[in-house]
């Protein structure tokens, strides 16, 4: 004869099986001690337990590894950043040094170039103080022929000031003007009572002048003894 062995009351809602037992009933033989089955289902769920904590365990490793591969990634990504930032730093400070290279050497070369033509400005003055001398001497002749020599030398002295002022260069002819001790060297003084006191009253030599910077101050003669000048009005 054989024993039905129920687990547990049937669900409510259920269909009956085949055979007429109720899906909670296993049939056992009868010689088997229920005492044994319960044992092999208890052992069946430990089983499943242990099963079961064993793929939290792998699951939760493998959660671990996730997480730390995570933060290296992250530890990774800024330490490139900061790398980044770094050689961004120094490619501006590079460009900045360039920059500054680039418009200290222009300026040296403009400045150079500024030398070379007052250098050679100043090599031509005094030929062209000869040339101011012949024309004065032969403008106080009574000679044709040396009037018409001033007039040909007056075209070549006019030439080279055209020249010069090409080149930035300007004449500094102070006749009667006040005295300014920055343009013109005084080299004599004239008494002259109805004349401002420090009055350019005669240019021995012409000066001259680059880029605002004088090259040769002009050689003059002021006047003394005579009343103050009146302060200009701003």
């Amino acid at each position: 004869m054989k024993k039905n062995f129920r687990n547990g009351p049937s669900a409510e809602g259920e269909e009956p099986r085949e055979d007429g037992l109720e899906p909670s009933e296993v049939e056992l033989p009868e010689d088997l001690d229920p005492e044994l089955v319960e044992a092999a289902i208890r052992a069946g769920e430990a089983a499943a337990a242990d099963d079961m904590k064993k793929d939290a365990n792998k699951l939760k490793e493998e959660r671990d590894r996730l997480l730390a591969e995570l933060a290296e990634t992250q530890d990774e990504a800024l330490s490139a950043r900061a790398a980044a930032d770094e050689a961004d730093a120094r490619y501006q400070r590079l460009q900045a040094d360039w920059d500054n290279f680039r418009k200290r050497t222009a300026a040296e070369r403009v400045a150079e170039r500024e030398r070379a033509a007052e250098n050679v400005i100043e090599a031509l003055l005094p030929a062209v103080d000869d040339l101011e001398r012949a024309i004065e001497h032969a403008e106080g002749a009574d000679d044709e022929a040396a009037k018409g020599l001033a007039e040909g030398v007056s075209a070549v002295r006019t030439k080279i000031l055209s020249v010069f002022e090409k080149h930035g260069v300007s004449v500094i002819d102070p006749l009667g003007e006040p005295f300014d001790a920055l343009e013109s060297q005084a080299v004599g003084t004239l008494e002259d009572p109805e004349v401002f006191a420090d009055t350019v009253t005669a240019v021995l030599r012409l000066g001259y002048a680059m880029g605002g910077k004088v090259i040769r101050p002009a050689m003059v003669q002021v006047s003394v003894g005579g009343p103050t000048r009146p302060a200009e009005k701003e």
